[in-house]
């Protein structure tokens, strides 16, 4: 009982949220409308026990992604016209979304559903995921490659940031 309510629950914050972050004027709006989505997906993803899942979707996707996407609508200039096109646009996914959704419940369209009994208990990713990186044959090489990639685009960017421009430059 406590399962079906909190998918019920999570499923209306998601899919209300991501109406607003669709229909809403302001795109500021629409952008915290975003975090609940993301959030409700967070909130799935603990139901399936996968933590991991979950938490990378809190820290990078609602914490970093969000921050970033709301530091550029505030640091660019308002358009009028700019959600004419986006309404549209969402009436046209969300129509579609429950028409999808309608024919596969009459029984038009049939999707290749997993039994639950095939899924199996859900166990703790956090560990195993940090054993399978740290393994000498699986992904330590590429995972500390990836780090001094993220590293040196990090100082490019300070470098970037930091240069001096000569009058005639500008």
């Amino acid at each position: 009982m406590a399962e079906t309510v909190s998918f019920f629950f999570f499923a209306a914050i998601t899919i209300g949220c991501a109406l607003l972050a669709l229909l809403h004027r302001n795109v500021v709006n629409s952008a915290f409308s975003l975090l609940g989505t993301l959030l409700g997906l967070a909130g799935f993803y603990v139901m399936l026990g996968a933590d991991f899942l979950a938490m990378t979707q809190v820290l990078i996707y609602a914490g970093g992604i969000l921050v970033l996407i709301i530091f550029g609508l505030m640091l660019t200039q308002p358009d009028t016209n700019e959600r004419r096109m986006g309404r549209i646009l969402a009436a046209v996914a969300v129509v579609g979304t429950g028409a999808l959704a309608f024919w596969e419940k009459i029984g038009v369209a049939t999707w290749n559903a997993v039994e639950v009994a095939e899924l199996g208990e859900p166990g703790g990713t956090v560990r195993e995921i940090g054993l399978e990186f740290l393994r000498r044959d699986s992904w330590l090489l590429p995972f500390e490659f990836a780090s001094i990639v993220l590293l040196a685009g990090l100082v490019g960017s300070v470098y970037i940031a930091r240069r001096r421009f000569r009058e005639e430059e500008l």
